[in-house]
């Protein structure tokens, strides 16, 4: 296995990377470390926004993911042809090879400990399914907080739960044109006026701002597949504050994708509104009611220095024996590169045993 894969399990992990974290100096943030080296303001901007698409200010997370960078120029940045879903059904087709089980429609209320062991899932219907060991793939904070009863959590507690510095939160417009926009690349930023102040009410002030930037998706560009002969399929994210902001989005959703949908005919896709024939909306409220992310936050905990590597929810938990956390929220971080290592990784933690859930 790979050491790349291994998790920061214990304090002496963190000892042994202690020289490479302060070569690096990763207690400074990623733009000053741009700032270090790049005078012009909107260079600045090109080349420290990346920590956004996994939920991190720009100006609070370590520099350590400034390695971002450097992966992408050594392996290069690819795209699944089908779309993320050709990824999820080929690893679907795996568990089915293996004659591994999927039980759709039925979410866990509970994951039930005895003795501190973890001993299988309690579901919506009142059904038991015993388990030699259990591993969550859901938010690690909604799975402590709200899975795991609190008498069996001394080190997740609520109370440290809450204290918690968590990610922004995604407004994500998924739509589809009857034409195509043949000089819109596949990944593109269209950028607001403002930058820091705009991040500063993202992430201090829990305010959603009235001026937004963009990430501009149109995987069409790459995979002509994804949408019919002479359409295009995109999605536009807007980063915006988690549910600390209070923001009713069922009553300004609409309000707020018009308001995405002028700034793109303005710019980059001229005409957009009269060409629109398919939409869908995702906000911080459905990731938190129908994938229950703690707060409605996109990735878990902020990538900061003191919530990353072994300060990040372990891949072995540390409250209950034989459960296990996978994903995004947990070790190693945010990104679909990520949550796979974090899969790969379950292979130096987990123990072989006869059953799992």
């Amino acid at each position: 296995m790979c050491k790349a894969l291994r998790p920061f399990e214990t304090l002496g992990d963190v000892i042994k990377a202690m020289p490479n974290l302060a070569r690096m100096q990763a207690w400074r943030s990623i733009y000053s470390l741009v700032a270090k080296h790049i005078k012009h303001p909107k260079l600045r901007i090109v080349m420290s926004f990346h920590p956004l698409l996994i939920g991190g200010n720009p100006y609070s997370v370590t520099c350590v993911y400034s390695l971002i960078h450097s992966l992408e120029r050594r392996w290069g940045v690819h795209s699944a042809m089908g779309g993320t879903g050709a990824i999820v059904r080929e690893l679907v087709k795996l568990l089915d090879q293996r004659q591994v089980p999927i039980r759709y429609n039925a979410p866990v209320t509970r994951i039930r400990v005895e003795g501190g062991r973890a001993k299988g899932v309690e579901l919506a219907s009142g059904e038991f399914l015993p388990a030699d060991i259990v591993i969550s793939n859901g938010d690690a904070a909604w799975t402590y907080r709200h899975l795991i009863e609190p008498q069996h959590r001394k080190h997740w507690t609520d109370k440290r739960i809450a204290k918690g510095k968590y990610s922004s939160g995604l407004f994500v417009w998924y739509f589809g044109t009857n034409r195509k926009y043949e000089d819109v690349p596949h990944h593109m930023m269209v950028l607001g006026p403002r930058y820091k102040g705009l991040l500063q009410d993202i992430f201090k002030n829990h305010k959603l701002s009235k001026d937004f930037s963009l990430y501009l998706y149109r995987p069409t560009a790459t995979d002509p597949s994804l949408a019919p002969e002479g359409c295009d399929s995109f999605y536009a994210l807007s980063v915006v504050p988690n549910l600390s902001s209070e923001t009713d989005w069922p009553a300004i959703t609409e309000q707020y994708r018009d308001a995405i949908a002028t700034v793109l005919q303005e710019s980059v896709l001229p005409d957009l509104k009269q060409h629109v024939v398919s939409s869908k909306v995702t906000t911080p409220q459905d990731f938190q009611d129908r994938l229950w992310s703690y707060k409605g936050a996109g990735f878990g905990l902020e990538p900061i220095l003191i919530q990353s590597a072994w300060f990040r929810p372990h891949n072995r938990s540390q409250d209950v024996e034989g459960l296990f956390m996978v994903g995004a929220s947990s070790q190693p971080g945010a990104g679909v590169p990520s949550v796979l290592m974090s899969a790969k990784m379950l292979e130096t933690v987990v123990p072989d045993v006869k059953s799992f859930v």
